[in-house]
């Protein structure tokens, strides 16, 4: 179960990152109808749903749900997209595999 924490840390910790890209990532949510904002919500809430079963703790994947929802705001969006990835992505690679 904590290799699928994990895996999962890395999935949505990348995606935030890509989001995170100034000129990249809002294309690709502009260019989707902000509907890359509810798929990074919806891995988000999986990750954190997974770490909790396993008694993990996801505090990355929790910014990253305030993220989603905050997103739309230009400037902000961008300087929470790369919080969430940096803390997402320390997260899981401080995560012990088991």
């Amino acid at each position: 179960m904590n290799s699928n924490v994990r895996t999962f840390k890395f999935i949505s910790g990348g995606f935030e990152a890509i989001l995170g890209i100034p000129i990249l990532g809002a294309s690709i949510v502009i260019g989707f109808g902000w509907f890359p904002l509810v798929i990074a919500l919806i891995i988000h809430i999986i990750t954190l749903v997974l770490a909790k079963k396993a008694g993990l703790t996801a505090y990355g994947n929790i910014f990253g749900i305030i993220t989603s929802c905050l997103a739309w705001i230009p400037g902000l969006g961008w300087i929470l997209h790369v919080l969430s990835a940096v803390f997402i992505l320390i997260g899981a690679f401080l995560q012990k595999s088991k």
